[in-house]
């Protein structure tokens, strides 16, 4: 897989579930990323093929929870993305998946407490040997991209050492989100951060943080230098965001994401938190449309 001039969904924990991915894909997106997966949780999983809507899962043992759906549409540009704190069980949870999918990614950003408290995440930012040893241990172990998502130090010399580090365990390509781990959505991403990141390294970085139109894309690589952009809740909120011709209209993208959780039987809980928020930034979740969402017990119900 390339990362150059990429336009890419980032992971989003309950969105970047099959028919969201497929969703952006349809726009424009050319590489996908699923929602972050715990190593704890995955490597108790069995692969089962589901020949009723053609996919392939991955279940918890001895339940039908579905840990992780894909297709074979979207072999070629899903990233699994993985939380850890632990290089063999990484390397256990990769294996499994490794057939299915385009690239294995290591969450290194994510700022939630069931992240963190696991030693996952965020937490790894200041553990650059831990992050040496799980990266390598990918690297040397699988034949596939391995890469890494990081988040900003307080420091612009400490975010370009941490990389630097990360560089020097052969990953194909670095994500960096603009923003401190302390930092809220509303704060600015600081994409200077991220120029900084891409000045010191030879390897692809993918710039993350304050992209809400297609315009945003070429800004932001302008910016910041960057081969690749991550866009997360501008494509949330639309996902025809990736599209050069224009955003379609923010129901018209509701509907079809509606019609895809249907046809590749997404999880419901899923598919509600989803549209939640698709609504939720054009419209409070008091309108008529937003009480029937929270309603909903079933997708007759949501259709």
């Amino acid at each position: 897989m390339e990362y150059k001039n990429k336009l890419i969904l980032a992971p989003m924990v309950r969105v970047g579930t099959l028919p969201f991915r497929l969703l952006a894909a349809q726009y424009g997106a050319d590489i996908t990323y699923g929602e972050e997966i715990i190593d704890h949780k995955f490597v108790n999983c069995e692969r089962r093929i589901n020949d009723i809507i053609g996919c392939t899962d991955f279940v918890e043992k001895g339940t039908e929870n579905v840990v992780f759906r894909t297709c074979p549409e979207e072999r070629n540009r899903v990233v699994f993305q993985m939380g850890s704190s632990d290089a063999v069980r990484a390397l256990t949870a990769a294996q499994l998946i490794c057939k299915d999918v385009a690239a294995v990614d290591i969450n290194m950003g994510c700022p939630k407490s069931f992240s963190i408290s696991g030693g996952m995440g965020a937490a790894l930012l200041s553990k650059p040997e831990l992050i040496h040893d799980i990266l390598t241990t990918l690297k040397r172990n699988l034949n596939m991209p391995i890469t890494c998502k990081i988040r900003l130090l307080k420091s612009s010399q400490d975010t370009v050492e941490l990389a630097r580090g990360i560089e020097k365990t052969g990953v194909s390509a670095l994500a960096v989100h603009g923003r401190e781990v302390t930092d809220r959505p509303k704060d600015p991403a600081r994409w200077s951060g991220i120029a900084d990141i891409v000045a010191a390294v030879s390897i692809p970085v993918i710039a993350n943080g304050d992209v809400f139109e297609f315009e945003d894309f070429e800004r932001i690589k302008s910016a910041t230098g960057a081969s690749s952009v991550m866009v997360g809740r501008g494509a949330l909120w639309n996902a025809s965001i990736f599209s050069p011709h224009g955003k379609l209209h923010w129901v018209d993208v509701k509907k079809e994401y509606v019609r895809k959780s249907i046809l590749w039987d997404n999880d419901i809980k899923k598919t509600k938190y989803t549209l939640k928020d698709m609504i939720g930034h054009y419209e409070t979740l008091e309108s008529v449309e937003g009480r029937a969402i929270t309603k909903s017990e079933t997708f007759a119900d949501l259709a």
